[in-house]
C-alpha cells in the first residue's frame, strides 16, 4: 500500500460537482422521489455541502417533511452539525416547521443537541408550543 500524493491527485471533476449542486437542490426545493433516486443509487445519505449542511440539513430547515422522511429512512443522521454547531432539529425550529420536527423528533433527533439547540431557539424565539413538542420548559 502506497501513500497518496495530494500534489498528484486529480483536481474535483466538474461533473460530480456539478451532480452535488444538483443532489443540494433537490434537498433545498424537497423533490424526494428524485432525490430519493440518487441515494439509492449510491450518493451517500448524509452528504455535506462546503458549510458542513448535509441533506437532511436543507430538507428539514426549508420545511419538507416528506423529503427529511425519505433521507432519515435511508440513513441520514438526525443529529449531524453542520460547521456552526447546528442540527437539521434546530434548523426545522428556527423555521418554525412543525411537520418536519415531529419526523424528526420520532427518528431520534435529539432537540438538545447542537449549538443552539432546538430547544434553546425555540426559547430564543418565545415558541412555548415547540418547547411542549420537545418536552421542554421556557424556564430549563
Amino acid at each position: 500500500m502506497t501513500e497518496s500524493n495530494p500534489e498528484s491527485e486529480p483536481a474535483h471533476d466538474p461533473e460530480v460537482l456539478q451532480l452535488a449542486a444538483k443532489v443540494f437542490d433537490l434537498a433545498r426545493h424537497g423533490d424526494t422521489d428524485t432525490l430519493a433516486a440518487y441515494v439509492d443509487a449510491g450518493v451517500p445519505a448524509n452528504l455535506t455541502n462546503d458549510k458542513g449542511d448535509s441533506l437532511l440539513m436543507l430538507a428539514a430547515y426549508y420545511g419538507h417533511p416528506a423529503t427529511v422522511s425519505a433521507l432519515l429512512e435511508r440513513g441520514a443522521d438526525p443529529n449531524r452539525v453542520n460547521e456552526r454547531g447546528q442540527t437539521p432539529i434546530a434548523g426545522a425550529a428556527f423555521k418554525g416547521e412543525e411537520e418536519v420536527l415531529r419526523v424528526l423528533l420520532a427518528k431520534g433527533a435529539d432537540p438538545r443537541a447542537g449549538s443552539p439547540s432546538a430547544v434553546e431557539t425555540a426559547r430564543m424565539f418565545g415558541r412555548e408550543d415547540l418547547l411542549a413538542l420537545f418536552g421542554a420548559s421556557g424556564a430549563e
